[in-house]
Parts: structure tokens; sequence; C-alpha cells
């Protein structure tokens, strides 16, 4: 199929792969060949070759789960969480021809929302809260282990304050241990820790909020200063009001840019300083200026986008199985 151009200088995305029964939102770009996607009625997408051929998957035994959220270190081993009760981790060293389950949790409570590795063994997951405490889990052996560290997080979430698993991507890992964690709904707030989950600190994130519909629905950052978050009112998505944030501090103060994306976006990623990407089920917008000015570039549906943790690869991901490749013309 025909690339389909963008109007806007010469961005443009390219079809993979579509037609799956599966709404994709979790997304690990591991290089230039290696792509793994999860998604709804437990499939799992993996391709080895840019995208060109896909294999699809459902784990045995774990049918009709939503997989929101997927770790992948190469083309043989990856981790998978999915959203709701009974909350599971699996994971694969086979390339996805088995997996096995290292963490189980049948609280009817329980609702994972996104997982982020600081290192191949070391890694992170957390959930909405229980009992107004943010669920939190770490592995430090590539997560054939999980232990409960949410007595960490000392402060107790408002009532109506939770996250978001859009995208998997409401928490940002950096090496060393620095971890962010971003909370919507009836209040905002990032969680920050630089010590790998030890200790956290509580910043107020001034996106729009106050309903369980609003709020933060992806961040990333490009250091442990810089970084953005994205997100909105996901059930009024061409609605723009107070919906991408910058900050240069390390999220503890936020501030809007100069023009703000198109609509709700559930995933954004930073492809080198200047050139940021939003995307949403409304379309997709790109900053050229660290994320000052937005440009609008397609009004297709997305859930997720990723740049490849080792190339220039860049993909977008959304319902009924589509993967689509965004060249930026550079």
């Amino acid at each position: 199929m025909a690339p389909f151009f963008c109007a806007a200088q010469s961005f443009s995305i390219k079809l993979l792969t579509e037609g799956t029964k599966t709404s994709i939102r979790g997304l690990s770009v591991v290089s230039d060949q290696v792509i793994w996607v999860s998604g709804s009625n437990s499939s799992i997408g993996k391709s080895t070759d840019g995208g060109a051929t896909w294999k699809w998957m459902q784990p045995k035994g774990y049918a009709k789960l939503d997989f929101r959220d997927i770790e992948a270190f190469d083309d043989q081993n990856a981790v998978i969480v999915n959203a709701g009760s009974p909350a599971y981790i699996l994971k694969t060293t086979d390339g996805g021809e088995s997996w096995t389950e290292h963490y189980k949790n049948v609280d009817t409570a329980i609702f994972l929302d996104g997982a982020g590795f600081w290192d191949k063994s070391k890694g992170i997951i957390f959930g909405d809260p229980i009992n107004n405490k943010l669920q939190l889990l770490k592995t430090t052996d590539a997560g054939k282990s999980w232990q409960d560290v949410t007595a960490n997080l000392k402060s107790s979430l408002a009532k109506g304050e939770a996250s978001f698993a859009a995208s998997g991507t409401t928490v940002k890992t950096l090496p060393g241990g620095k971890t962010w964690i971003a909370t919507g709904g009836t209040v905002s707030n990032i969680y920050f820790s630089p010590d790998y989950g030890a200790s956290w600190q509580v910043f107020k994130c001034p996106i729009i909020q106050g309903e369980n519909s609003t709020g933060p629905f992806s961040i990333d950052f490009l250091n442990d200063k810089i970084g953005v978050a994205v997100g909105g009112n996901y059930v009024k998505d061409k609605e723009n009001t107070n919906n991408v944030l910058l900050t240069n501090d390390g999220g503890k103060t936020w501030q809007k840019p100069a023009s703000p994306v198109f609509g709700y976006r559930s995933g954004v990623t930073y492809i080198n300083t200047k050139t940021l990407i939003a995307t949403g089920t409304s379309g997709t917008d790109i900053s050229t200026d660290g994320g000052q000015n937005w440009k609008h570039i397609s009004d297709k549906s997305f859930n997720a986008v990723q740049k490849a943790k080792k190339g220039k690869l860049l993909i977008l991901a959304g319902e009924k199985g589509s993967v689509y490749q965004l060249d930026t013309g550079k």
C-alpha cells in the first residue's frame, strides 16, 4: 500500500500491518528491526524485519486479557502486563513461543497501568491505588519475580486520583533508577523516585483534571530535567484545553507551550532534543522546537507512539491491529 502523505512538510505514515482483532496499546520498539506490540483479546505481535512481516500470538490459558503494556529487550525476551483483575505479569524467553506467569493478583481492585525498566534486570510496574496507595511492583531479575514495594511511597492518593493505561506510558524510567509516574482523574500529580523506587517525591501537575476521564495519559523524559506530559479528556478527544505541559526541572514545575497539541493525546515521545511526536484517537502532531509549537500531521487514530531504543524507527499503533511507520523526512 502506498504511504499516506500528511499535509505538513515531508512527514508521512506508512502502513505496516492492520486487520488483527486487537486494539494495540502496548508498544516496544527494540531496534530498527525488532518491534513488539500488545493489546486486547490477549493479542501480541512481533516483527523482526522492521515491520515487513508479523507473527501474532496469544498466550495459552490467558484468553480475553487486555495487555496494555509490553517491555521487550530483544527478539526473544519480553514482559507483558494486563489491565484489570485478575492482574498478570507474563514473560517469554523464546520469542513468544511460550509465556510463563511470574505474578498474579486476584484482588478485585487491582488494575496495573504500565511498566518501565531501568536496565535489563531492574524494572517497575505500577497500578491504580488500593486503599489510597499507588500499587508498586519491582523486579531485579528481569521479571522472573516481583516484590510489592507499595509501602515505599508514603503519600496517599486523593479520592478519584488514579492513572491511565491508554498506552502504558504514564510511567517513565531512565538509567540509574530515576522514575516518574503520572496520575490524573480528580487530581493530577507526578510521583518521582531518584533511587529505583526506594523513596518518592510528589509534584503537582497542572494539566487538565477534575473528572475521571481527564489528566495526563502519557509522559516522556529526554533526560533527568527535560520532560513532557500529554493527555486531555478521552471522551472529548478533539478538545485541547490545557492538555500538554513541559518541564525543565525534572517534573517539579510545568509550563504550557506556546501552542498546544490538537486534541486528546495518549502517547508522546522525544525523537531528539528538538523533535517530539504526540498521538491519540484524534490524530498525530509533531513539534520541531522542543515541544513549544505543534503541527497536526494526520487525523488517523492511534493509541501509542515510540522510537526505537537502538535506532531511528518510529512506530504508531492503535485499533484493529494497526501498526504504522512514521517518516519525518530526515
